[in-house]
């Protein structure tokens, strides 16, 4: 009889929840006032090019989270420069932004609800 095997790992979840307990997150409210303030920071979408050719957030800049440490240095060579990083929903962001400070990236932020929330204004 062939027995399923237990997972041992951790999910996709779980490495989203870790990150999130070490990143800091900025919610939709003030990520907004950041813009209207005109506060220098590099946005970073994270999402496939596909998703990021259908919409984004204006001005922001792409680097897929597959690539993000091969290209993030040339795009932002500046590792104290804020850096707001955003997906789809919140996710891909948080593990981004921990990827970024073990990188030695001080001031990352990922955003909140991601550009789902973003688009719902």
């Amino acid at each position: 009889m062939n027995m399923p095997q237990t997972w041992r790992g951790k999910t996709f979840r779980d490495l989203v929840n870790d990150a999130k307990a070490t990143i800091d997150e900025v919610d939709q409210a003030t990520f907004r006032q950041w813009l209207a303030d005109q506060k220098e920071m590099v946005v970073l979408d994270v999402r496939e090019g596909a998703d990021f050719q259908l919409g984004n957030i204006p001005g922001a800049t792409h680097i897929s989270r597959g690539i993000l440490e091969l290209e993030i240095d040339e795009v932002v060579p500046n590792q104290d420069k804020t850096i707001v990083a955003y997906c789809g929903g919140g996710s891909r962001s948080a593990l981004a932004a921990q990827t970024l400070k073990a990188m030695g990236y001080e001031n990352v932020y990922s955003l909140a609800g991601g550009y789902k929330q973003w688009i719902q204004g």
